[in-house]
């Protein structure tokens, strides 16, 4: 499939897409499980099925992979000429005639791929996958997932029952040590107790389900000193559910808007002054993080290269940091821009325009400069650095004598 593509692009791009895929899995796999410990943790405490864990995680993962992308993007063409550099092949393609433009061009097909991918997750697939995850989070909390009563726990349901269960086996199906206290509208108050129990669906109601009791006694308090006692074999309690709102639509908050609808409200005269301004800052946020994609690579080959005769690795640490700035600086953007405080296009193209220039410089002077290096100082900082703290080390390690060498007298 990849025979028309000349040898050297083959090899480049053999180096870029698997690091590039490893640290894709790596990082959304990272923001997903510490995501998944949350939402175990609020499922057990609402009471519902664990599969709707993994209905949440699904539906953030779009979120997730918008991140993802282009911090793999990054990495894969960093960690892919950091190799060609550190193992002198860089050096042989620069002296057959290789420029980095030339180098660069499978980096930037990749990229383009990318691109369009992140445009359609971030304007389109994100909010709807948002929405949804909004909307189990408000289903689980109002129990219309299913969210079960809790064990050992009285469970209070229409202002007049109270229910706890000792014991649940078969995913709820069997109840075992069930009491039930009920009051009726005439103020006479039922307390009952079973052995064993399970629920059963209505089709007359659907606000309305069966609680049917094994081997059990009902106490009814009928005012009277001696109260009414009744054994029974099976008996069916019916209990009132109660009533789920319908969740609001989409669109409560910007990010839920895909992008015409984005448009519409950003530039349109219909809508308050507040909402156009969230929906422009919703806007501006989503297209430079998109934008900012086209510069990767020119960061990426900018700090893949160490200095001679070195191989610190102290350039991903630096395109990491980075990157994760910029991205908090284009949150803190998006945020005053919303409260009106400051125009959009300034709040996040300003910093946009910024970094890009850092970038493009660092670019020529990796490209253009004999020997040039983007983080030139940072690097001599660091070897500094190093060195001192090995001097450090050795001089508390005790020195080992041979035998030989008689070690000094105390």
């Amino acid at each position: 499939m990849l025979k028309f593509l000349p040898s050297t692009d083959r090899y480049i791009l053999r180096l870029v897409v698997f690091p590039m895929l490893g640290v894709f899995a790596l990082a959304a796999s990272l923001l997903l499980l510490d995501k998944m410990l949350r939402l175990f943790d609020f499922v057990a405490v609402e009471g519902g099925p664990i599969s709707v864990v993994f209905k949440m995680l699904g539906a953030l993962i779009p979120e997730y992979a918008s991140l993802a992308i282009p911090l793999g993007l990054l990495l894969g063409v960093l960690l892919a000429f950091r190799k060609l550099a550190t193992s002198s092949e860089l050096d042989v393609m620069r002296a057959v005639g290789l420029s980095y433009h030339r180098l660069l061009r499978v980096p930037y097909a990749i990229t383009l791929v990318l691109v369009a991918v992140n445009v359609a997750l971030v304007f389109y697939i994100q909010p709807v996958s948002r929405y949804y995850y909004e909307q189990m989070e408000y289903e689980l909390r109002s129990g219309a997932l299913g969210a079960s009563i809790k064990v050992g726990e009285f469970t209070t349901l229409k202002d007049r029952m109270a229910l706890r269960i000792e014991e649940s086996e078969d995913d709820g199906r069997r109840l075992k040590g069930i009491f039930a206290r009920v009051a009726n509208l005439r103020g006479q108050v039922l307390s009952i107790s079973a052995r064993e129990g399970s629920f059963l669906a209505t089709n007359d109601s659907p606000d309305t389900i069966i609680l049917r009791l094994t081997d059990g006694t009902i106490v009814q308090d009928t005012g009277s000193k001696t109260p009414r006692v009744l054994s029974f074999s099976r008996h069916d309690l019916p209990i009132d559910l109660p009533r789920i709102e319908e969740f609001r639509d989409r669109g409560d908050a910007e990010r839920e808007y895909i992008l015409p609808e984005l448009l519409r409200i950003g530039w349109g005269d219909t809508q308050p002054q507040a909402k156009r301004d969230a929906s422009q800052a919703s806007f501006n946020f989503r297209l430079v993080e998109v934008v900012m994609m086209l510069l990767m690579p020119l960061l990426a080959v900018s700090l893949a290269i160490p200095p001679k005769r070195s191989n610190s690795a102290l350039g991903v640490f630096v395109s990491i940091i980075m990157v994760v700035a910029y991205h908090k600086v284009n949150q803190y953007g998006e945020d005053i821009a919303a409260l009106g405080r400051i125009d959009p296009v300034l709040a996040l193209w300003g910093p946009f325009f910024i970094f890009a220039a850092l970038i493009l410089w660092m670019y020529y002077r990796v490209a253009f400069v004999p020997g040039g290096q983007a983080i030139g100082a940072l690097e001599t900082a660091f070897s500094k650095l190093v060195k001192r703290l090995r001097k450090l080390f050795e001089r508390r390690r005790p020195r080992q004598y041979t035998e030989f060498e008689p070690a000094p007298a105390e």
